[in-house]
């Protein structure tokens, strides 16, 4: 099954984080009024966590057993080759002008590991740190859906991760203000932020999200003014956050509301983003999530060539060129890998 309304909702949390890592200083994003939801933008990767747990329930619940090789064949060929293409542009741009690199951190990134040695998740192309996260709940999904969710009463497992989800604020919240937390920069900022244990909890309600979805089909309808009352309380909620901190999935609370009403909306909304090109952003907007960082540094790169230095030309410029290269990667790279290794099978388990 394939929700098509919700792929464009990749597109705009994408767009989100690439303004917070680029744009903040930039009009209108600077605007003294919205300028306060882009500075929490980064919770966007959150959305992802949670929507990559609801997609693969909807797209595996038909199935009785998930062959785990056949699973990680499809994930990698969906994800890889693209962030492979990132790291290769990261390094040859450093490579060119003479920017440091750590044969080390290459090592790590490319194994997709870096985000579990606090130092090291931000380094190369630092937005792949959520690909490391992503990474082991993929390794760990097979095993969730075999032995867990296939096994155990829903009612049970929801109890279960709702602890886990309320364990992991408790425990994120209490550190965070502890002297344990040294600040943005450290070894304990990257381990409370970026360590894939503590995501877990977003890509566990993701799933019971989807579970929900597919056990329900029959609440379909229109939901066009739930879904902007939703979205104008998540903005409320960035806008006047009161310094809470909403990094670990504690926006859960409203993400999985919106995740589910955009699935079962059947109003204008759904028309809107069924639009085959707003569907095609969000297609390519994995692309432009992890090729953004080596697409602005190429960018001003090349502005530089023609002593071009503004801020602001450098950002909408870099946007421009970062939307090219992704559609460009989403079909000479990532559609035909996955092709080719949908093509490539594994013996399935008998029963």
């Amino acid at each position: 099954m394939k929700i098509e309304q919700i792929t464009f909702t990749r597109f705009i949390a994408a767009f989100a984080i690439i303004i917070f890592h680029f744009g903040l200083k930039i009009y209108p994003f600077s605007h003294p009024f919205i300028s306060p939801v882009f500075y929490l933008a980064k919770i966007g990767v959150s959305y992802f966590f949670i929507l990559s747990g609801f997609i693969m329930v909807v797209a595996y619940n038909k199935k009785e057993e998930i062959n785990a090789l056949d699973y990680y064949k499809n994930r990698i060929a969906r994800i890889y080759p693209v962030y492979l293409f990132a790291i290769v542009l990261f390094i040859v741009h450093n490579l060119i002008f003479g920017k440091y690199l750590n044969i080390n951190d290459i090592l790590l990134n490319l194994a997709t590991i870096q985000a579990w040695i606090p130092g090291k998740a931000l380094s190369l192309n630092y937005p792949g740190w959520s690909l490391s996260v992503e990474f082991f709940f993929y390794a760990l999904f097979p095993l969730l859906f075999n032995f867990i969710y296939k096994r155990f009463n829903y009612i049970i497992v929801l109890i279960a991760v709702i602890f886990i989800w309320l364990g992991s604020q408790f425990f994120f919240n209490i550190l965070v203000n502890s002297p344990f937390y040294q600040g943005y920069g450290s070894k304990s900022h990257d381990f409370l932020y970026y360590f894939p244990l503590l995501h877990l909890n977003q890509f566990l309600l993701g799933n019971l999200a989807g579970y929900y979805f597919i056990k329900n089909p029959d609440k379909q309808g229109n939901y066009d003014l739930l879904i902007l009352g939703l979205c104008v309380l998540l903005v409320l909620i960035l806008r006047f956050s009161f310094g809470i901190n909403y990094h670990n999935g504690l926006m859960a609370i409203i993400f999985v509301p919106i995740i589910l009403a955009i699935s079962y909306n059947q109003g204008f909304l759904t028309k809107l983003f069924t639009n085959k090109f707003l569907i095609f952003l969000g297609e390519i907007s994995f692309g432009m999530y992890i090729l953004q960082v080596p697409s602005y540094y190429w960018s001003k790169q090349l502005l530089n060539l023609f002593q071009i230095n503004d801020d602001s030309a450098t950002f909408y410029f870099s946007v421009l060129i970062l939307i090219l290269i992704s559609i460009l990667s989403y079909l000479i790279i990532e559609t035909p890998s996955r092709n080719f290794l949908k093509n490539l099978s594994f013996p399935q388990k008998k029963s």
